[in-house]
């Protein structure tokens, strides 16, 4: 069975590649304090697939694609809103 990881785009800079990033919580073995970890995978784009950055993603382990590249983008969860949208005016 293959490995399947969920994490946000960060990056989009490679034609067929994206960055993702992440996020897992360990505990401290001494402390016991709850731990932010994140690491960065690069991640191939199938040709059918839009994305932009800060959407959430589900990647799959597959064969070596490059020297760095062991995943590949299987299914978009949650695109992120567009940015330009305009908020209501705040009323003082």
């Amino acid at each position: 069975m293959t490995k399947q990881l969920t994490g946000t785009v960060v990056s989009l800079h490679m034609q067929k590649a994206a960055i993702v990033a992440v996020e897992r919580k360990t505990r401290h073995p001494l402390y016991k304090k709850i731990m932010r970890r994140t690491k960065r995978y690069k991640a191939r784009i199938p040709d059918t697939m839009q994305l932009s950055i800060g959407d959430t993603v589900v990647m799959q382990e597959t064969r070596p694609l490059s020297k760095d590249m062991h995943f590949k983008i299987i299914a978009v969860s949650k695109q992120q809103e567009a940015r330009n949208k305009k908020s209501p005016a705040k009323k003082q």
